[in-house]
């Protein structure tokens, strides 16, 4: 472990260990990741990095070793309780097709409902109109999710995650299935909530270059383990892209950020 105070430490992961069957996924792995930052995981399919991703979200449990959550173990977190720190934005989302966008925002605001007080309050409506403006979906609000393009689907889920008001937002592959102007519509999205807002955000992506230029801090895995972790103008070089993703790369600098190309 290094010297970051637990005040700066979102998560911690010590030794941890997961198993699909006879299958081993995650092999003794030990991370920190820090408040206030984006950062991304990174590896080639397979790596390790969905189930991880999971293992932070309570969507699996480890076999061994312990995750905490700011000073809490998260196996003692309940899940309405994680739902006011975490909120999770999957790669795959469903919603019935006739559901407006506002109404699927709203969903965001159930960990602070109770049963016998099931309906919006003012602080709700306040969260709710607020997350569907920073997202640039309230325009939209009455109309039903079938109705939307995939660019804007996504931006009223992290909308419905935002409603959360939490201090921390995974994202799964946000821009996968996207276009390229929706794609950099929610990484600008991304880096703004983090910039402006202080979310930390933590997500796992595809495009190598774009986890460069948008993330603080990168993982990169590889089987399961986790290689090296670091900025990526500091860790990302031949080497270690060799070793993450089995091809040789070029790297080039663009604004002081490491940028990839093929050979």
């Amino acid at each position: 472990m290094n010297n970051n105070t637990k005040e700066e430490l979102i998560y911690r992961l010590n030794d941890i260990c997961f198993s699909y069957g006879d299958n081993s996924v995650i092999k003794k792995l030990s991370c920190e990741i820090k408040r206030g930052k984006i950062t991304t995981l990174i590896g080639a399919n397979g790596c390790g990095k969905s189930t991880l991703f999971s293992l932070m979200t309570k969507n699996l449990k480890p076999d061994s070793g312990s995750i905490y959550l700011g000073k809490s173990n998260l196996n003692s977190v309940r899940l309405r309780e994680l739902a006011r720190q975490v909120a999770i934005v999957h790669q795959n989302n469903t919603a019935p097709g006739d559901i407006t966008a506002e109404k699927l925002v709203s969903y965001g605001r159930t960990p602070y409902r109770s049963a016998i007080f099931p309906k919006n309050g003012e602080n709700d409506d306040e969260k709710i109109r607020w997350a569907m403006d920073i997202t640039n979906t309230y325009k939209f609000k009455n109309k039903a999710i079938s109705q939307l393009s995939g660019g804007q689907r996504q931006r009223v889920w992290i909308a419905m995650a935002l409603a959360q008001d939490t201090e921390a937002l995974f994202l799964d592959e946000p821009t996968t299935f996207l276009d390229m102007r929706y794609q950099f519509q929610i990484l600008g999205l991304v880096r703004r909530l983090n910039k402006e807002f202080g979310v930390t955000v933590i997500m796992v992506l595809h495009d190598i270059n774009q986890s460069l230029c948008y993330s603080d801090e990168v993982i990169a895995m590889k089987d399961g383990c986790i290689i090296k972790q670091g900025e990526p103008q500091r860790i990302i070089d031949r080497t270690l892209l060799k070793t993450v993703y089995g091809v040789d790369l070029n790297i080039t600098y663009i604004n002081g950020r490491p940028f990839v190309l093929p050979v």
